[in-house]
């Protein structure tokens, strides 16, 4: 397997997050040692769920300096870009099937001033990305399929990881490979040595309450 040396950042997925006091819990995690903050965009049609939009990510602005990574399963999506870069998200990440143009909706995030990534579900191919390639900053294999927290680990997604990470690598841009779901101190070293260098982590970040995130972060970077 292939490896990179690039430092592993750690991105709690606020999905699993306490809903009744998310600004506490962002702040907590940013103490932890949360490097980004994962948000979930779930709008019911494009997933089976349904969680927060716009409003709720400008709230949350205010309670961390850590960049808000967004992750959007909404369809169509070219619609709500404005809106949640003007609520405060850092990275924006679209599916090629939430829109009738992928490559459209790569420019006008770019366009808006934000980092651009592409999300690749289990079943959608890593060539997804050839003519994107260069447009990234971020490619974020799904390795359950989107729409709940606490799945297990798809394992054919370290072949797709492996792959993605040979094609960032041709390119020589610092584009950021990130890795979503059933991620755990057990499937971390996994994605890891696959060549993932940012790990989403929800149930993993988030069990034990505010006291043991530092530990549960951690573990997820390998180091306890």
């Amino acid at each position: 397997m292939t490896s990179t040396p690039a430092p592993v950042r750690i991105a709690p997925s606020i999905l699993s997050a306490d809903f009744a006091a998310l600004g506490q819990e962002v702040r907590a995690i940013e103490a932890a040692g949360a490097d980004w903050v994962h948000i979930d965009v779930m709008d019911g049609h494009f997933v089976p769920n349904l969680t927060i939009g716009p409003a709720v990510v400008k709230a949350l602005r205010p309670h961390s300096t850590l960049p808000f990574d967004v992750h959007l399963m909404i369809s169509p999506v070219d619609h709500f870009l404005d809106a949640f870069a003007a609520a405060g998200a850092d990275i924006i990440t679209v599916h090629p099937e939430a829109g009738p143009h992928i490559h459209r909706s790569i420019q006008h995030i770019k366009s808006l001033g934000k980092q651009a990534g592409v999300s690749l579900n289990p079943a959608t191919p890593a060539k997804m990305l050839d003519y994107l390639i260069d447009d990234i900053d971020l490619v974020l294999i799904m390795s359950v399929n989107p729409g709940f927290g606490g799945q297990s680990f798809i394992s054919s997604q370290l072949r797709k990881i492996e792959a993605v990470r040979k094609m960032i690598d041709k390119t020589g841009r610092d584009i950021r490979l990130e890795v979503d779901g059933g991620i755990d101190a057990g499937t971390a070293p996994l994605a890891i040595a696959a060549g993932a260098d940012v790990l989403v982590a929800g149930t993993a970040t988030f069990k034990g309450g505010p006291d043991a995130y530092a530990g549960n972060i951690r573990r997820l970077r390998g180091e306890a």
